[in-house]
């Protein structure tokens, strides 16, 4: 009974063994590549959205006289949007949807650490002379915003409206 306890025992730690060394030859100090798993997290604002679902797309542009044109977007309830993001400027701009008090907070956060780094399905950061698109399925009725947060650009209004109107 005795060498059956340490067996029953033991055997976590000779199941994990292989797990342990499922790296193979790599050190523990080099860089592996990392593999995000994109998840869709349910927002005031809506989900992310899937491709195959868009039926239009709006281009808003960038420009570093701090502005995003249009600076108003209407979407209808149940609706896929795919808004491209254009920047026409020289600097780098981002566009991220949100919640006025979630723009606010996170442009402060912003100014704060400007060389923070982030990828969220409702925002994109475009180069200068690039575009990004941003998918978005607006589930949820109600006004939002969207903005660039690159530090001191939503402070100059680099920001707009955006309403998604009820179904029906």
């Amino acid at each position: 009974m005795n060498t059956t306890r340490r067996t029953l025992l033991g055997w976590p730690l000779a199941a994990a063994w292989p797990l342990a060394h499922a790296h193979g030859d790599q050190k523990h100090g080099e860089a592996m590549p990392v593999v995000k798993e994109q998840t869709k997290e349910q927002k005031p604002w809506g989900i992310a959205g899937d491709v195959k679902d868009v039926r239009r797309t709006l281009t808003v542009r960038m420009s570093d006289d701090m502005r995003l044109t249009p600076n108003h977007i209407t979407v209808r309830e149940g609706e896929t949007l795919r808004i491209r993001a254009v920047n026409a400027g020289a600097v780098m701009h981002e566009i991220v949807l949100g919640t006025r008090e979630e723009l606010e907070a996170h442009a402060a956060l912003m100014k704060r650490f400007p060389g923070m780094q982030h990828d969220e399905p409702y925002m994109a950061h475009v180069p200068p002379g690039r575009q990004g698109d941003v998918v978005w399925h607006f589930n949820r009725a109600g006004d939002f915003e969207f903005a660039c947060l690159i530090a001191g650009h939503y402070e100059a209004g680099m920001r707009g409206t955006l309403r998604v109107t009820p179904k029906g």
